[in-house]
């Protein structure tokens, strides 16, 4: 076993620019941290969601604390800036995207829940102290949660998007579907 060169991950994962991108949008509302933000984008661009939404007090590129973590991904993901959490939320509604929250509620369903018809559809991240705000999450069509088995409660919340993230690529691929509930 040897480590892969640069040039040769790009030709073993048909390296293509033009790559279709996966019914997948996040919203990633009042993240406070800039470092969060990029890896939040490098996720992004590994899994080609379809669009970034930041919204609140989320940083927005160019910043270079941003670009640290995000190696470029700035220029790789769409995204766009939205004040309002709530009307990027009641757009993508309009366009019949279902909409998540990765949030522990008195009626979240495990990560692992998803389906393929459950796409398009919304991922909205919330503030590394506060998760996502109630009115957010009143406005979600589920909550999901990644299970905690140490004494801690939550993950860091790029940490938290990333396991989500891969788990919903996995899900629209249809790679070893896990048995589960639907969730709406």
């Amino acid at each position: 076993m040897r480590k892969l060169q640069y040039d040769e991950i790009a030709r073993k994962r048909g390296q293509n620019p033009g790559s279709e991108r996966i019914p997948l949008y996040v919203l990633a509302d009042n993240i406070r941290s800039l470092y969060n933000v990029g890896s939040v984008f490098r996720t992004s661009d590994a899994i080609l969601v379809k669009q970034l939404i930041l919204s609140g007090y989320t940083p927005t590129p160019p910043r270079r604390e941003i670009e640290k973590t995000a190696l470029g991904a700035t220029k790789s993901v769409p995204w766009e800036y939205v004040q309002d959490p709530l009307d990027a939320i009641a757009r993508l509604r309009e366009s019949k995207v279902k909409v998540f929250c990765l949030e522990q509620t008195d009626q979240s369903v495990p990560y692992t829940s998803f389906h393929r018809s459950d796409f398009p559809l919304c991922l909205v991240i919330g503030n590394e102290v506060t998760g996502v705000s109630p009115e957010v999450i009143q406005a979600c069509d589920a909550a999901i949660d990644i299970p905690m088995l140490g004494i801690k409660h939550s993950l860091n919340v790029a940490v938290a998007y990333g396991v989500a993230a891969y788990e919903l690529l996995r899900c629209w691929r249809g790679d070893d579907h896990h048995p589960s509930n639907d969730l709406v």
